[in-house]
């Protein structure tokens, strides 16, 4: 269990409590910060949560800020949690040089390429330590997760879902990067840290885990894509994702927005729905945990 859990700062929100915290991490090596919002259902018990993973650049702050998500966690009874984008501080040479990989660009993968991979070991963080150090010390159930997230988050949240079945219940994404080893961002992302091996890049790549798999999520996967997203066509590829699901018989629903963007009006236009989705694979009666706001 990670030490020196601190909190850096409370603050009411919908009726429960936005927090952010600091903590001593073991898989990183080191410091880390995270958020979790606890809606008012938590103050009479735990609920399920609901894990978010943001895009480059970000932060464990730029989701719980830009979002607006809490007040539809709130109205479901849903936890928040959200995690940094990468180690800070680990003094690799060059990790600052580009937006698109070091700093705020960890990939939620581990790294095996020095020397990245003393500090950029962002799955097993999530994986082996953020979510059982959340679910030790907030009011969240740990048999009861869903997953999500943005762009490069969207990646991590499709394929984390799919490279360890079973640990979350439900699963959506934002403008993923859904074919990471066929993008800019994912080559440079996987060459850096996994090295020039195809095997290595395909096994963190969410269309080429998603064609192995049968039927990963019955309920269905959520997708929302701006159509006047300036990445959607060099970048995200959703349709390698879609042709996949049909390969492996995956229920998607993949909406195609037009006009919408790929930062957070496009996100915050759609909240509402990924949060309803989770509620309904997550809560087993939705309609009890409700909580008017009015």
């Amino acid at each position: 269990m990670s030490s020196n859990l601190e909190l850096l700062s409370e603050h009411a929100c919908f009726g429960g409590l936005q927090r952010f915290y600091r903590h001593d991490s073991r898989e990183i090596g080191l410091p880390m910060r995270f958020s979790v919002y606890l809606p008012p259902q938590a103050q009479q018990g735990r609920v399920p949560g609901l894990v978010y993973l943001a895009g480059l650049t970000c932060t464990e702050e730029t989701f719980m800020i830009k979002a607006g998500a809490q007040r539809f966690a709130a109205e479901q009874g849903l936890a928040l949690i959200a995690l940094d984008t990468s180690p800070r501080s680990a003094r690799v040479e060059g990790e600052m040089e580009s937006w698109d990989f070091g700093v705020g660009a960890g990939f939620y993968l581990d790294a095996t390429q020095a020397p990245w991979s003393t500090h950029y070991r962002m799955e097993s963080y999530l994986m082996h330590e953020l979510l059982d150090l959340v679910c030790a010390t907030q009011p969240v159930q740990a048999d009861q997760l869903g997953i999500f997230g943005h762009s490069m988050g969207g990646h991590g949240a499709l394929t984390l879902a799919l490279r360890h079945p079973g640990r979350f219940k439900s699963l959506s994404a934002f403008a993923p990067i859904a074919a990471a080893s066929e993008c800019p961002w994912g080559e440079k992302a996987f060459a850096g840290y996994l090295g020039s091996d195809l095997a290595d890049w395909l096994a963190h790549d969410a269309s080429a885990l998603m064609r192995k798999a049968q039927t990963p999520y019955p309920a269905g996967i959520l997708i929302d894509q701006g159509l006047s997203d300036t990445f959607l066509d060099k970048q995200l590829l959703p349709h390698r994702f879609e042709a996949a699901c049909q390969e492996a018989n995956q229920p998607l629903t993949l909406r195609r927005h037009e006009n919408y963007d790929h930062g957070y009006y496009f996100i915050s236009s759609f909240i509402a729905d990924h949060i309803a989705h989770h509620a309904q694979q997550l809560v087993s009666t939705p309609e009890t945990v409700t909580q008017s706001l009015q």
